[in-house]
Parts: C-alpha cells; structure tokens; sequence
C-alpha cells in the first residue's frame, strides 16, 4: 500500500511539474524571426504582395529590384519564384504607385495611382497576363486610386478612395465580373467613406476603412449588408485577415492596435501599440502585425490613448499575438518610420513589405521573409 500511494504521488507530482512547465513556456509564434537571407529587395517602398503556386509578385513605388546578386529594372511591379528564389522575366512597367494585388489562374490584378501600364492607359485598375506581362482588355475609368483588391463568386472587388467608376457612381467600392471583365451593375454598397481592405470569406465580403462603421461585412452577391457581424471597432482599420474562427483587424488610432473579432462581431482580443498597426495575417491561429510601432503594451488592451499602463515591451514595426490573445515572443526588430505596410501569409511562411530596409540589425531592405 505505502509503495503504491508513493507511486501515485510521484505521478502526480510530475503531472503538476509538467502542467506548470507549460504554462511557463513563452508564448512563440509559428514561424522563426530571421529573415531569409536570399530573397529580394527594392529601392522603394512595397505596398502589396500576392503568389499563385510558387510565384510571388510584389507591387509599390520601386524602380528597381536586388536578387541573386544583381539590380535590375523593375517599375513599380517584379515576381520571383517562393521556392528556387530565382528573378523571373515577369517585368510589367507602371507609371506610378502599386497599391494592391489580386491573383487569379493566368491574370495578375493590379490597382493603385497609375495612369499606365507598359504604356497603355489604364486608369488605377488593370490586369496584366501571369505569364507574358502583358496588358489585358480589361479597362474601367476609376475616378480616384485603388487601394485593396479581393477575389471571389467569380468578381474582382476594389476598395479605395473612388467616387465613380465607368461614368457610375460608386462609393469607394466595385466588382467586376472575372468572366467577362464587365462592371457589376447590381453589386453597389456605399459604406460612407474610404476603403483600405478587402477580405473574402464564405458569402461575405469584410470591409475596413475610414467610414463610420470603420469594419463591416457585405453579401458577397448582392452588396447588402450582412446585419449579423456588428464589430464595435474604435479606430480607422488599415487591414484585415480572416480564418474560421474569426477576423483579424489592424487599426490606427490613438496607440495602434490590433484586434480579433468572431464572425458575429464580438471581440475576442486587442493589443495596443505605440503606433498604427498597417498591416496583418493569420497563420495557424497566430496574428502577425505590422505598423510603424516601436512597442507593445505588455497588458493587452490595458491602456488610454496609447499610454499604457502596465508597461511596455519592444515591439519594432512587428509582433505576433497567440490564440488567446496573449502576446508573443516573436520579435524580428525591423526598422524606418513607416515600418510594415503589409503582410501576407504564403504556406508556412510570413512575407513582409514596407519601407524597413534592416530586420534585426541586419540589412533587409523593404521585403522578407519568415518561415
């Protein structure tokens, strides 16, 4: 008996210490905080990364691209191969900014403050062949920039700050057909102010911006409103990202933050920064965030227009939150005033574009990637 009770509380003792060993664990993200060394980097700031298989494209306000050891011309648009590292020949010219990026089988979708594409005039909006580079048909006259592009139920959506498109009034917002490239007549919400992310998820199409409601959601068919994801989101949303369990925003405001909202609407979490959160993803479960912050709140939400309560820890222009919201070790230190404009999750890995030109001390000029 008295060997068997000493049995039984070795086993819980070593229960005990191994329940307390995970809880002391540091919180770790999925994907390792080095840089790969051999990806490429620009001479301007990066606004926009897509991929299709292992392709991946890069849209901004470069004019020219490091990769292998060589620089060559690229005008604001480069793609290179996610597996080999390799340049490819895909090296279509804009005449100004790239601001977002949508990827369908054999066309790149493009939007921004462009007027034209190798040459021919496009007005903020265009697709270019995924093979050759070359301009399609598709053309529509947008009266202002486009600054975020989504696919799905067969239409291209574009957010921005345009008032009409074609000669139609439209509020920020439109979709095309990705059949015939024609303009959707009956797709028409008007959320009341500028668009600066788009995300496709089931029937709904999420929208954040600088409009009232600042995060919402549309019927991806008809453009009515979806009643049932009512988010009290307290700041202007620069991105957004979603997975099944919910939405991931990031925010502007007094302290940037990043938050996570079920598809009801209800918070699940937030994070303060020093500064706005710009950018953000989901892989596995974990957000990772970019901005122009230098540190996080160590307490969450515990703070008051940015200053935060219980203390800060550094945090320079990305971070990762876990699944319940607890903040992760993960610390890559990039650098620049304007930091991280976006992230974009590709497989296992987390590509990076701004305007940093090192990551951890180490030179990584305004593109990278973690995996």
């Amino acid at each position: 008996m008295r060997i068997l009770q000493h049995v039984r509380r070795a086993a819980v003792a070593a229960a005990v210490a191994l329940a307390v060993g995970v809880t002391a664990q540091p919180a770790l993200a999925v994907v390792g905080s080095a840089a790969d060394r051999s990806g490429p980097s620009f001479n301007g700031s990066v606004y926009a990364i897509a991929h299709r298989g292992d392709t991946v494209y890069v849209g901004g306000s470069f004019t020219r691209m490091t990769i292998e050891g060589r620089t060559v011309t690229r005008n604001r648009l480069a793609a290179y191969s996610g597996r080999t590292g390799e340049l490819l020949d895909w090296a279509p010219s804009a005449d100004d900014t790239v601001r977002a990026l949508a990827v369908v089988p054999g066309r790149v979708y493009v939007g921004g403050d462009f007027d034209e594409i190798n040459g021919e005039e496009r007005s903020s909006l265009a697709s270019i062949d995924a093979g050759d580079a070359e301009v399609g048909s598709f053309d529509h006259g947008i009266a202002g920039s486009v600054r975020t592009l989504a696919t799905g139920h067969g239409r291209l959506y574009a957010g921005g700050t345009f008032n009409r498109v074609d000669g139609e009034r439209r509020g920020n917002l439109a979709a095309f057909s990705l059949e015939d490239d024609e303009l959707d007549d009956t797709w028409t919400p008007r959320p009341g102010g500028v668009v600066n992310a788009l995300a496709v998820r089931g029937n709904r199409v999420y929208l954040g911006g600088s409009f009232p409601r600042r995060l919402s959601a549309v019927n991806a068919t008809s453009g009515r409103d979806d009643a049932g994801f009512r988010p009290d989101a307290p700041a202007l949303v620069h991105a957004i990202a979603v997975d099944d369990s919910g939405v991931y925003a990031a925010l502007g405001g007094a302290g940037g933050r990043a938050a996570k909202f079920t598809t009801s609407g209800a918070q699940r979490w937030t994070r303060v920064f020093d500064g706005d959160a710009q950018a953000i993803a989901v892989l596995d479960g974990v957000a990772y965030v970019g901005g122009h912050f230098d540190r996080a709140c160590a307490n969450g939400d515990d703070a008051d227009n940015g200053e935060c309560h219980a203390g800060s820890v550094r945090r320079v222009k990305l971070a990762a939150v876990e699944r319940d919201g607890s903040l992760s070790d993960w610390a890559p230190q990039a650098n620049g005033v304007a930091g991280v404009r976006t992230l974009v999750v590709k497989g296992g890995s987390v590509l990076a574009g701004g305007d940093f030109t090192t990551i951890g001390g180490r030179t990584q000029r305004r593109y990278a990637s973690f995996g």
